[in-house]
Parts: structure tokens; sequence; C-alpha cells
């Protein structure tokens, strides 16, 4: 059971820095397009970026694109579509993706599928496709019903389950491997990863910080393999606060021995 988070541990040492989106970093909205994240939360994000030499990555199951528009103007390594597309520190692009003939095939058969169901949503990600429900939780097993025949009749895709949502995607794609990718890379690895989320989608990505010792957060309720756990998205703005202040009075006091030291030695 995740015990509940209610303030910053203190952080000595080397950390790796990893947030979902919505229902982590923003609000649940009715509809995707309604999401932002406070422009004081974004400063805090980029401080704690700069104060852990931009180990600092977002992974979500939106585009790269769209994770974009909502981090602007700051510009963070990012694991979109739940790791199908990854931008490293280093801008460089690994993107998983599927014949432009399945994906055809897929958009028009799921278009057609979701046309008799009302209130439903298909969002086509390129890689993979979500099928929203949140306007008509009613025509949830439905949905599903659609979803698992797809995933049937094509092995090489999986589904991913969300809240009102469920998404096909390229089977073998998740955020615990997105995360484990940056990790094996600089400026994150050697360090420890700390990773918040709200949703299903967000266990393997706890499942795979706790085999690495690291600290991993669940936001809200519900079952999780998380350590801890936050109340709402409102304590998660308020702890990146705290940690990114904590870190910056650490910094200064080195700063402040550092310069004394270097006095001393001058006298």
């Amino acid at each position: 059971m995740a015990d509940l988070l209610t303030a910053p541990p203190v952080l000595p040492g080397k950390f790796a820095f990893f947030f979902d989106l919505d229902g982590t970093l923003a609000g649940i909205e009715p509809h995707p397009d309604d999401v932002v994240v406070p422009d004081l939360v974004l400063e805090n994000l980029q401080q704690l970026s700069r104060q852990n030499e931009g180990a600092l990555a977002l992974i979500s199951g939106r585009s790269m694109a769209e994770l974009d528009v909502l981090a602007s103007p700051y510009h963070f390594p990012l694991a979109g579509v739940h790791g199908a597309e990854r931008r490293d520190i280093h801008d460089q692009l690994h993107i998983v993706s599927l014949p432009d003939t399945l994906v055809q095939a897929l958009h028009a058969q799921l278009s057609s599928a979701l046309e008799l169901l009302p209130g439903t949503e298909l969002e086509a990600k390129g890689m993979a496709f979500a099928l929203h429900y949140r306007q008509a939780p009613h025509h949830e097993a439905a949905i599903f019903s659609v979803a698992r025949s797809v995933a049937e009749a094509h092995p090489e895709l999986a589904l991913q389950p969300g809240k009102c949502v469920v998404e096909i995607k390229p089977a073998g794609i998740n955020k615990g491997a997105a995360i484990a990718a940056f990790m094996a890379e600089a400026p994150f690895k050697g360090r420890t990863p700390v990773f918040f989320g709200d949703d299903l989608t967000d266990e393997a990505g706890f499942s795979v910080v706790n085999q690495a010792s690291g600290m991993s957060v669940k936001v809200g309720p519900g079952e999780t393999v998380a350590g801890w756990r936050l109340e709402n998205v409102a304590s998660v703005w308020q702890w990146i606060s705290d940690v990114a202040n904590q870190q910056q009075q650490q910094i200064a006091q080195n700063n402040g021995r550092n310069h004394y030291g270097s006095l001393s030695r001058r006298l």
C-alpha cells in the first residue's frame, strides 16, 4: 500500500525526475484540448531540470507535439504515446512505427465502429489509437469490445486501458520501457529515478522505478504498486515547488561554503 507523501523528503544525491501529464501535472478535463499546465508549475519544472543537469522528462500517452505545446516555452526530454515516440536530451528521436497500410485500415475500421457509439471519440496518434468514452461512459463495454477485436486480429498490437480511454498501440511499448531507456542515457544514467503518475498506464513506470530502488508516487486514489501517494494535482505542484526550492537552498549553501573555503585558502 502506498504511503501518503505529505512533504518532500530530503533528496541528497543525484535524482532523475519523470512526470506524467494528465492527472499529474494538470487536472483531467472533459476534452484533452482543455488541459493547461500553469506557468508557475512549468517554471518550477524548468528550475528542477536545470538543478539536475537536465535529468527531467515528461512521460505521457499524449504525442510529443502536444507535450511541447503544453510545456512551452520550455523544452524537455519527452516520451509520448506511452514511449512509442521518445526525444532524448540531445533531441535525438526514437520512434516506433506501424506500416502505413495497417494504420490506414485501422483508422477506417475504428472510425466506422465509433460512429455507432455517440459521445465516444477516436484519437489517431500515428502509431497508436485512443478510444475515448469520457463523455459516454455507458459505452465502456462496447469500446473495449471494439479494441479487443482489433488487438486479437493483430498480434503486433496491445491494449492499454486508462481513465475513460483504451489505447491500441504497438506491443511492448509502455512507460516503464521509456523510463528504462532514459535511465540508460546521460544525464539520467547513474541517478535515482523519481516518477509521478496517476493512471493504470503509469503502473509499468512505477514497477521499473521500484526495481531501481527509486521513488514511485501515485497521484490520487486507486490500487497501485507505487511506494508513495499524493492526494491530487495541487499536491504535485506543491511538491515540485518545495523540492526545487530545497535543492536551490542546498546549492546556495554549497556555493557559500566553497566561496568561504576559497577565501580561507587565499588568506
